[in-house]
Parts: structure tokens; sequence; C-alpha cells
């Protein structure tokens, strides 16, 4: 379910003020922050943020297409290992043998 219109965005003031700082010094390093909740704005197209995945501090880089969404969107906090095991590995090898020849008249 969606933010209510009424309340608006929510946006960090902490890192809002962060933003605000470097864009005024023209400072290009990342900004490193803990807050996943916070709602891409306008104002941050551009800059990269360093955002926390619970482990390490993944690199965004904000553009036009992120606007709208979450921080923490595009921090994954779970590692994709691949499904399966033993029977994914023989069925990876099956597939990837070439197929018989097909018989010529």
């Amino acid at each position: 379910m969606s933010r209510s219109l009424k309340k608006g965005p929510f946006i960090d003031p902490r890192l809002l003020e962060k933003l605000k700082k470097a864009q005024d010094a023209g400072d290009k390093k990342p900004i490193k922050t803990w807050s996943r909740t916070c709602t891409i704005t306008p104002e941050m197209v551009g800059v990269n943020f360093l955002v926390h995945n619970g482990k390490d501090f993944l690199e965004v880089f904000v553009d036009e297409n992120k606007v709208g969404h979450k921080l923490g969107e595009f921090s994954p906090t779970r590692k994709f290992r691949g499904h399966g095991g033993k029977m994914a590995k023989e069925q990876t090898k099956t597939t990837t043998q070439p197929s018989a020849t097909p018989l010529k008249k």
C-alpha cells in the first residue's frame, strides 16, 4: 500500500541536509546513508549515494528514472546464490551438450 498523498513522500531531514551541503560545496563524493526508506526526489538526480544493505554500503547513482522510488530498492539485502543443487548442475550439463545431428537421407 502506498503512502497517503496528504502526508507526502518521506525524505530524511539529515540526508537532505547532507545533500544541500554537498551541492553548495560542489562536492562529488558519494553521500553515505543508512536511510533506505528515503524517497528519491528530483533534487537528488546526478548524485551518488552509498546505501547500507545491512552489511556494507552499495553505491547508487540517481538518475531521472529513479525519482519516486526508495533508496533501499537499489541496494539489495539478500544475496542470490542460485536455485537447486546437484540436480540443477546435472540439468545444465545435459542442456549444454550438443544435441544429436539429424539423419541425412
